[in-house]
């Protein structure tokens, strides 16, 4: 009776330990591969895209004569985006001049008593200013709050503080929170709930965003971890 040697074993290991992946999941190894590589690239293409489609539309100021079918006999593209970048840099150097806010200020008091359209400007201003500069406090924050029932938890941003009708007709402290949908931030949920209801988050507004359009598979650090801070245990699946 022959006794394998322990050279024999070893040799019989490696052989097992080598042996070819079965041919259906190498494919799908592959594909998955192809996938992470060409999925953030699409994404990527599409925004690029839709945005320089938004911006290829400012053409439209332009007289007639003045486009490019017209001065070049077709279309140009990326032109509109130039076009774009340079009305909003010369907007800005002449909203920064004093002369120059007086006359903007003046156009906006003046679009604003226009019914219907005023309404639909101030607020469309207003939400400029408090998400694209520091004024408040509003999408600054990043918090989590039980919706939409207790025990779920959805990552949302405050966007209001100063609710003193609501304050006053609950009793409470109330704040407005915006709960965006995913993989789509642009649109969700305002609720208004108890500033105890929610916990505010170390996260960035920029991590939030990250998380929300990976539909919660890119979570990001904590960076802000007390050296002696303690995490739930996780849970192990059924």
């Amino acid at each position: 009776m022959n006794v394998p040697t322990r050279g024999h074993t070893d040799e019989s290991r490696s052989a097992k330990g080598s042996r070819p992946h079965h041919p259906a999941k190498a494919f799908r190894n592959y594909l998955i591969g192809g996938l992470l590589v060409w999925i953030p690239i699409m994404i990527t293409v599409w925004v690029v895209r839709f945005l320089s489609r938004i911006l290829d539309n400012s053409l439209v100021l332009l007289p007639p004569p003045w486009r490019p079918e017209a001065v070049f006999g077709t279309y140009v593209p990326g032109l509109g985006i130039v076009l774009s970048l340079l009305l909003l840099f010369l907007t800005g150097v002449l909203v920064k001049n004093l002369f120059g806010g007086r006359i903007v200020a003046g156009l906006e008091s003046l679009v604003q008593r226009v019914p219907v359209i005023g309404p639909v400007y101030a607020g469309a201003k207003t939400f400029s200013e408090t998400v694209l500069t520091d004024k408040g406090t509003s999408f600054k924050q990043v918090l989590i709050v039980e919706f939409p029932r207790k025990g779920a938890w959805s990552v949302g941003f405050l966007t209001a503080e100063n609710l003193e009708e609501v304050r006053a007709r609950t009793g409470e402290d109330m704040i407005s929170v915006f709960v965006p949908t995913t993989p789509n931030p642009t649109t969700g949920f305002i609720i208004v709930v108890n500033r105890s209801e929610v916990v505010f988050l170390d996260m960035s507004v920029e991590e939030a965003f990250k998380m929300i359009l990976t539909l919660g598979v890119v979570a990001p650090k904590w960076k802000k971890r007390p050296a002696d801070g303690r995490l739930a245990p996780p849970q192990t699946g059924p």
